[in-house]
């Protein structure tokens, strides 16, 4: 019978840009308000990314942090997973990217596209590769740099994004503690309502394509909501289920950071109270596969999350596509 491996998170790190992109300055580029964007998305802020730098340089930063707290060197890493929309090119993959920025000369290396979902479809991955002995050491990340990729005149969407990085170091934990459980989903007859419709091989690049600015996020905003809120409560409670534990047993709740509203809609569902759950919308604003990851580190380096707190991850994203997962903080 072969051995299946319990595994956790060992090191946490995250970077986010220097340039902060304030509500204020929103209103001097398009038609909107800070009290618009605040009522309806809880969004304050969002940084947004130099032009000298590209997704493999946050994913860069925020690895070399992770990798330090979890005290991995970079012969350690067996393998890393990036996952991202926007990637510095359609290939070679950001993965293969930052393994060579960072002399990760041992590591496999790939991307998953997945929109905010990623990270946790990171977390499932990278964890059987451990689970099954077929890895020791596997690098996570979550990045995007959305401001590339936004119509800065459609109101409805330039508003929601961010830049950012948050990585993780997997490894091998104690016995019953760490990844307990995880639920991925996907609905691919809906990915129409959250949408870059052209730069691949349906639409290739041309004149016409951007000056349409098909290059661009295209969300339907109403059916994405109701989306997020039904789905992240499902996963959740299935993902619960599976641990054999009940929502009296979470110590803390990390949910995608999409929305204010998604995110106090799907805690009332899930009954689970203010205090328990981490919010960093208002600085940050969405930044996709980045933003749990990101959210892991601040909650971490606060000291909310502690050692053998159960924390439930919950995110939903385009595809659409849901996840979930579980863990026993081992760290």
């Amino acid at each position: 019978m072969n051995t299946l491996y319990p595994v956790g998170i060992s090191g946490v790190g995250s970077y986010v840009p220097e340039t902060t992109l304030t509500n204020f300055d929103l209103e001097k580029m398009v038609d909107t308000s800070d009290e618009w964007i605040r009522t309806r998305t809880g969004i304050e802020s969002r940084r947004i990314a130099d032009k000298s730098m590209a997704t493999s340089d946050l994913c860069t930063f925020a690895a070399q942090k992770a990798m330090k707290d979890a005290g991995v060197e970079p012969e350690d890493v067996d393998l890393v997973i990036i996952a991202t929309v926007t990637s510095d090119m359609a290939y070679p993959s950001t993965a293969c990217l930052v393994q060579k920025n960072l002399g990760l000369k041992n590591a496999a290396a790939f991307d998953i596209s997945v929109g905010c979902s990623g990270f946790l479809y990171g977390l499932a991955i990278g964890s059987n590769f451990i689970k099954t002995g077929a890895c020791k050491t596997v690098l996570v990340i979550g990045a995007e740099i959305l401001s590339r990729v936004l119509n800065w005149t459609d109101r409805s969407t330039c508003v929601l994004f961010g830049d950012g990085a948050g990585a993780c170091i997997l490894q091998r934990c104690e016995e019953g503690k760490g990844i307990l459980a995880y639920n991925l989903g996907a609905d691919g007859a809906n990915g129409h309502f959250l949408t870059q419709p052209a730069g691949g091989s349906r639409m290739p690049a041309s004149i016409e394509t951007v000056q349409k600015k098909l290059h661009t996020v295209h969300m339907n905003g109403g059916e994405v909501f109701k989306f997020a809120v039904r789905s992240m409560e499902k996963v959740a409670l299935d993902t619960l289920n599976d641990a054999e534990m009940s929502l009296d047993d979470i110590d803390f709740l990390i949910p995608h950071q999409a929305n204010i509203r998604i995110i106090e809609s799907v805690a009332k569902r899930l009954k689970v109270p203010k205090e328990k759950v981490f919010i960093n919308l208002n600085k940050y604003g969405n930044m996709s596969s980045a933003s749990i990851p990101v959210a892991i580190d601040e909650a971490v380096s606060k000291g909310l999350i502690k050692k053998d707190d159960i924390v439930l991850l919950v995110a939903f994203g385009a595809g659409l596509t849901w996840a979930s997962v579980i863990l026993k903080w081992s760290k």
